[in-house]
């Protein structure tokens, strides 16, 4: 499945942590999660095809759950959707190297102020 504005589902959710080692205990020990890796304050677990992304926050802004549609092209689905009147609170970049791919990103709002975003992984030259 893709859009037309180059999306192909979801690739991964991010939830806020006030507590990651306990986030972590749940999701990994108690749901039978794999966990991917755990980097710093971030946690990654395999859901299928989705990424859950734990990631720990300060209180006052835990809560708040992101969605990333996953896209083949970056740049296209970013113009395509800025053409739909879509806001960009940002330009794609390059937010991480992991897993063995560059993760590149893009953020922007629906209408009523929900954080989404865009992304794309990369294949990293000589790691496949």
């Amino acid at each position: 499945m893709e859009s037309m504005a180059g999306i192909q589902g979801i690739g991964q959710i991010a939830i806020p942590a006030r507590d990651l080692a306990a986030m972590v205990r749940f999701y990994h020990e108690a749901l039978g999660l794999p966990l991917m890796g755990q980097f710093g304050e971030l946690a990654f677990l395999d859901c299928g095809d989705v990424r859950m992304m734990l990631s720990a926050l300060p209180e006052e802004e835990a809560g708040v759950s992101i969605l990333y549609f996953r896209t083949g092209d970056i740049d296209a689905a970013t113009q395509t959707l800025r053409q739909k009147g879509v806001q960009f609170e940002d330009e794609p970049h390059l937010v991480a190297r992991a897993f063995g791919k560059e993760n590149w990103m893009a953020f922007f709002r629906d209408v009523e102020g929900n954080l989404l975003g865009l992304m794309e992984e990369r294949e990293i030259a000589g790691t496949q």
